[in-house]
């Protein structure tokens, strides 16, 4: 039996066993860091838990403004459009990067002090921030390379080498430090410094190109129009954190970390498909065949919305799981954050089409929106409602940038595609409002455990007995 399965295995095309392992990669790279989660949240107090994710808030943040996230959208289409130049491409890239970290390393050095007290971080915090920032767009582009050109066994090894030393180097410094926040960071730096250094210089001997101006001038003035965009995901992240650490307290930022962070576990799915479909997704769009999109998407998205009411239906065992009970409130804050990881999925697939036909203002237009919004909504009811309201304000402002992106992708189809209607509105809102009313239905029973197991127990009998239905459903979906 093991033999037949090696066999079909080996019989698969290169494009699935790849897509296969990248995900087992996206997996890899965030699932041991959240199966880690509960040790850390008992070496760290709330107080010190808070701490270090308001600095992985502001790393996000600051990241944006060093590197303009050159990793991203803009490098993988590049490997596609500059396939003959890819290696010179990659380089130069790289080397755009590097030069930017060093000239923003060289400002903050020269005013260590102001940024130290804007951020409320230590010089050393602010060094390794600045190394880490760096090393992570080293590996994002090595990462993407691979993933482009199917080359999946070296990403495994170096994937699956990181992720066991990030959190076994940073449970010992934590133990061995009575700085306990910047002994966590500086574990991360280390291991990564170690780990990805090595790939910048693989990728500037292929290349040997450091400068380029064509592919400099090329990926600057494409990403620069994105830089809101990524700055207003960013906020959407991360400034729910910094403002209740600001208008409230760091035990309260530690326990909306908690919540946030162990609701954000299943972005892996989201991360994993995205990563996964987004070089197939471009090619459907190059030839508009948008049908098989569709299809592919509806999938995806009943997929997103099923993990995602597993995780809500299980919110106060799994807080009790990751945390003390110091933590407990956090289960109050995991059902919004949860629905927001299934909008995140949504706005991305419908975004693609702005990315490929570099409409990027439409882009930047609708994260500015939510962004903006999401700042105003923090401040008026974290002061009203405290910290809980966070979540709601962050799943409200998902929504408005999805449908945002909804609206500009049909404008997009209508201008470039001869008005192809994509997507079918009306499955896409009842896909949408069953997840949501399944959500809040198991968050009201919270307190009612044997009303929610009961609950739980129907559904999943319910799914069973009618499971040749799904099929059929899934079925028409697909050759729909």
């Amino acid at each position: 039996m093991l033999k037949n399965f090696i066999d079909k295995y080996k019989s698969l095309p290169i494009q699935i066993k790849a897509s296969f392992w990248f995900l087992i990669c996206s997996f890899l790279q965030k699932g041991i860091s959240v199966i880690t989660t509960p040790i850390f949240t008992r070496l760290l107090s709330p107080e010190e838990y808070g701490r270090y994710n308001v600095f992985n808030s502001w790393m996000g943040i600051i990241s944006i403004f060093i590197t303009l996230n050159l990793f991203q959208g803009v490098y993988t289409q590049g490997l596609i459009k500059f396939d003959h130049d890819k290696k010179i491409f990659s380089s130069s890239l790289q080397g755009l990067t590097l030069v930017m970290v060093a000239v923003w390393t060289l400002i903050y050095v020269l005013f260590h002090s102001f940024w130290n007290t804007l951020f409320s971080l230590t010089t050393i915090q602010m060094l390794a921030m600045l190394v880490m920032i760096w090393t992570t767009a080293v590996f994002n582009f090595w990462a993407s390379e691979q993933r482009v050109e199917l080359n999946y066994r070296k990403l495994v090894i170096l994937t699956l080498l990181i992720s066991f030393f990030k959190p076994t180097v940073g449970i010992f410094l934590v133990t061995h430090a009575e700085d306990k926040v910047t002994a966590r960071i500086l574990g991360l730096v280390l291991v990564e410094l170690i780990g990805y250094t090595g790939l910048f210089f693989t990728q500037m001997k292929r290349g040997k190109k450091i400068f380029s101006a064509r592919f400099w001038k090329y990926a600057v003035l494409y990403n620069l129009p994105l830089i809101p965009h990524y700055l207003s995901q960013t906020v959407l992240n991360s400034a729910d954190r910094i403002m209740i650490k600001d208008m409230i307290d760091e035990s309260s930022a530690g326990i909306y970390s908690l919540a946030y962070s162990v609701s954000m576990i299943m972005t892996l799915f989201n991360t994993a498909l995205s990563q996964t479909l987004s070089p197939w997704i471009y090619q459907k769009i190059k030839y508009q065949k948008t049908e098989d999109i569709s299809h592919v998407a509806y999938i995806s998205l009943i997929l997103i919305a099923a993990v995602n009411v597993i995780l809500i239906s299980l919110a106060p065992e799994i807080v009790a799981l990751f945390a003390p009970k110091s933590y407990y409130d956090a289960i109050w804050v995991m059902p919004p954050v949860a629905m927001s990881v299934y909008f995140m999925f949504a706005y991305d697939i419908f975004a693609k089409f702005q990315f490929y036909y570099e409409k990027t203002k439409f882009v930047m237009l609708a994260s500015i929106i939510a962004a903006v919004l999401n700042i105003v909504l923090n401040f008026i009811f974290i002061n009203l409602l405290g910290y809980y309201a966070a979540g709601y304000t962050t799943l409200f402002c998902y929504m408005v940038s999805t449908i945002g992106h909804y609206v500009f992708m049909q404008k997009i189809c209508k201008e470039n595609m001869e008005n192809q209607k994509v997507y079918n509105t009306k499955l896409l809102l009842i896909i949408t409002a069953l997840f949501m009313l399944l959500g809040f239905i198991l968050l009201s029973m919270y307190k009612l455990w044997l009303l929610r197991y009961g609950f739980i127990l129907i559904i999943c009998i319910t799914i069973f007995i009618k499971k040749n239905k799904f099929v059929n459903v899934f079925k028409k979906i697909m050759n729909k």
